[in-house]
Parts: structure tokens; sequence; C-alpha cells
């Protein structure tokens, strides 16, 4: 980990958050972002307790995580709130909150609650070496069967969830361990079931 001079992260900040308006006013992530990366960098999120999603080197990440992965979003937003500057480690957090194009019967926006955020290594040249992306998992999930009900997911997001609900992996998403058996999935469900009915 290398120090960069305040001034140059806070700039390369200010870059990455206009860039980001760009992006989600034109749909166009891999245009407006991926210039921001390293030829060799490395991005990454976790889907739960046996998968992960990885892309490395920044044709990878044009094409999976800012072009396939946002496939089926379009409309989205990601407004960050704000972002902290590690000068000394030359690393930036931004936290954001991810927000559907609908809105509740209520007025109220559909999306995604609890913390989602990304955790950046600069690079130097006004690029990212690494990001690893956080969310509330159990929060994302809630608000997809929400969106379901409502009937507002795009035919592109239900195809991907089709699937995984198929055990299918998707394109840059790779197991951490062999996963559990059908047997042991029935078997630790119903256990849960018990516990729930009758503690």
């Amino acid at each position: 980990m290398t120090a960069y001079p305040r001034e140059e992260l806070e700039e390369m900040v200010r870059r990455w958050l206009e860039a980001n308006d760009r992006a989600e006013k034109e749909r166009d992530w891999g245009k407006h972002l991926g210039p921001f990366y390293t030829e060799d960098c490395e991005y990454t999120w976790n889907i739960g307790p046996n998968e992960e999603f990885v892309a490395r080197g920044r044709k990878e990440v044009v094409d999976l995580a800012l072009g396939y992965q946002m496939e089926g979003l379009d409309g989205w937003t990601y407004p960050y709130h704000t972002t902290l500057i590690d000068d000394r480690r030359g690393e930036v957090l931004g936290f954001w909150t991810q927000v559907a194009p609908h809105n509740r019967p209520d007025g109220s926006p559909y999306k995604v609650e609890g913390i989602g955020g990304s955790w950046f290594r600069y690079a130097g040249n006004y690029q990212w070496s690494w990001q690893r992306d956080f969310f509330d998992l159990g929060n994302v999930k809630a608000l997809f069967f929400e969106l379901a009900g409502a009937g507002l997911l795009s035919q592109t997001m239900r195809k991907k969830i089709h699937t995984q609900a198929r055990g299918g992996l998707l394109p840059g998403h790779r197991q951490l361990r062999t996963g559990a058996s059908r047997l042991t999935q029935l078997r630790d469900g119903l256990a849960m079931v018990r516990i729930a009915l009758i503690g």
C-alpha cells in the first residue's frame, strides 16, 4: 500500500463520482467507469456464504462487473452518501444506496435498505487497482422479492434469477468451496422450520 497526496485522492473521488453520474444518465457503466481501472485490476463482491463475484483485469471488469452484471438494472441509481479517504494507505471507502426506478403505491422508492459500499485501492494516474463491494444481501433479496411480487423485475433479471435458482453460476461468479448436498440443504431447512415453529 502506497501513500498518495490527499489532494490527488480527493480529485480521484471527484472524477469518480462525476463519472458515476454520467454512467447512470447514459446507462453505460463500461464507457464511463472502465477507464478508471488499471489493466491488472481486481473487482470482487460476495454473494453469500459460498459464492463470490470476481473480475480480474480491466476487460473483465468492463465486460462482467460493469456490463453483464448491470444488465436488467436499467434506470437503477447508486447515489453515494459519503466517502472516506485514507491517503497514507491510498484507499477510499464509499457508501451508497441501490435505488430502483420505481415507487411503491405509497410513493416511497423501492431501494435496498441497510449499508452498501465500495472499498477501493488507488494505484495512481487516477485509476483503481482493486475494488471490493459490500451490501446487505438479506435486504437485496427482500427488495427483489417485493419487486417480483409487484411485477417490476425486468425479463433479463428474471432469467438471471432463474439460472441461479437452478444452481447455475452467472458469469464471473465462483463457488468458494464444494456446496452442500441437496440432502444437507433439506436437513438444514427443516431444522430452521422446526426452530421457527416450536423453538
